[in-house]
């Protein structure tokens, strides 16, 4: 993490690229992270109801206690990782809305895990929570990434 010794990124050629590849394959993982869900575990309530709790009139089994802690964990994992890397790019970056935003993103991503771990252990209702502030970090970590950009390429005033 280099990039938080430099005073000014922006005149540092070398490092505003190497931010500017990471900040793509955050967006590429981002990206890809709703489309694996859509396809696999479900983003919207439906769905991750069904994939949770099966659905006996369509013959569909509920995730098992094993994949699903397999899945959790994985997604502590990864979400920590990004979550870690990008908000220390923003924090750089950002001026005005960096507190705002790394909160909005690391306590929606937090609550986004809980959510899902009390839907499957202890009630269906918090599947509406998990599905919500699942949206809410994906969207607030886009942001970050485009206002990163931004920033990065913007013209000093």
């Amino acid at each position: 993490m280099k990039f938080t010794l430099i005073n000014n990124i922006k005149k540092d050629n070398a490092m505003r690229l190497i931010l500017t590849g990471f900040l793509s394959f955050i967006l590429l993982y981002i990206i890809s992270d709703i489309l694996v869900k859509y396809f696999s575990f479900g983003i919207s309530v439906d769905a991750v109801t069904i994939t949770l709790f099966g659905n006996a009139d369509e013959f569909i089994d509920p995730i098992t206690k094993s994949s699903f802690l397999e899945f959790w964990h994985t997604e502590i994992f990864f979400m920590m990782m990004l979550l870690l890397t990008l908000s220390a790019v923003f924090i750089r970056l950002a001026n005005r809305s960096r507190t705002l935003m790394t909160n909005t993103l690391m306590i929606s991503a937090i609550t986004s895990l809980v959510a899902v771990a009390l839907a499957y252990f202890m009630s269906a209702i918090f599947v509406y929570i998990y599905v919500i502030t699942f949206f809410i970090w994906h969207l607030s970590a886009i942001y970050m990434i485009l206002y990163s950009f931004w920033k990065l390429y913007a013209k000093s005033v």
